[in-house]
Order: C-alpha cells, then sequence, then structure tokens
C-alpha cells in the first residue's frame, strides 16, 4: 500500500516575505495617515459645535468672541472667529465656515481634506 500525494496537499500555501513586507509597509502608512488624521477630523467636529453655540448670540462681534472662547477651550487651531461667515436667513441667524487641512504624504504629494460646515 502506498500511498499517493496529491498536488493539492504538497503545495504551499501562505504569505511569503515579500508580501509580508507588502503588507507591512500598507499597514504602517495606514496607520500614520490615520494617526494624523483623527485629530483633524476631531478639531472639525469641535468647530462645529462650536459655530452651534455661537448661534444664539444676537451681534456679529459677540458671535465671533464666543466661537474664539470656544476654540480656545477645545484646541481649535484651524479656524478663527475672524472666518466665520455669518448671515440670516429671515430672522435665523446662519453661521458657516469652510476650510482646508494638508497632511504631507512624500515629496510633492498631499492628502488635503476640504471642510465645510453651517448651522441650521
Amino acid at each position: 500500500m502506498s500511498t499517493h500525494r496529491t498536488a493539492s496537499r504538497s503545495r504551499q500555501r501562505g504569505l511569503s516575505f515579500f508580501g509580508l513586507i507588502f503588507v507591512g509597509l500598507f499597514a504602517v502608512a495606514a496607520f500614520a495617515i490615520g494617526g494624523q488624521s483623527i485629530p483633524i477630523f476631531l478639531e472639525y467636529v469641535a468647530a462645529k459645535k462650536a459655530i452651534e453655540k455661537a448661534k444664539i448670540e444676537t451681534t456679529v462681534p459677540a458671535i465671533r468672541a464666543a466661537f474664539d472662547r470656544a476654540a480656545a477651550i477645545d484646541d481649535i487651531n484651524s479656524l478663527k472667529g475672524s472666518d466665520l461667515e455669518i448671515t440670516k436667513r429671515g430672522d435665523k441667524v446662519v453661521v458657516s465656515f469652510k476650510y482646508a487641512r494638508e497632511i504631507p504624504l512624500a515629496g510633492p504629494a498631499y492628502l488635503v481634506y476640504r471642510f465645510d460646515a453651517q448651522t441650521n
């Protein structure tokens, strides 16, 4: 009784060394970009909350000052009160902003996030 090996049993499976290196580099790049992106998105969420709080003020300078106070507390560095666009629709005050943040990747390559938000 001789045993015959089938081709599927003797065939090796798994990740090659170069495949492992590629997967490792991809994981490192994903974590590096993600680690730089998370604070940017947290700042955007804080800015949205700050304009919602600031819109209850009655004058434009008061809205800008309220945003600046919230920005100092929540560590919002990308926007200032002077960057806000404040308009009136009917009897409602609408506060909005628009800005972009860049993450340098390598050489001339950048990852650019463009944000804009407004109150209801």
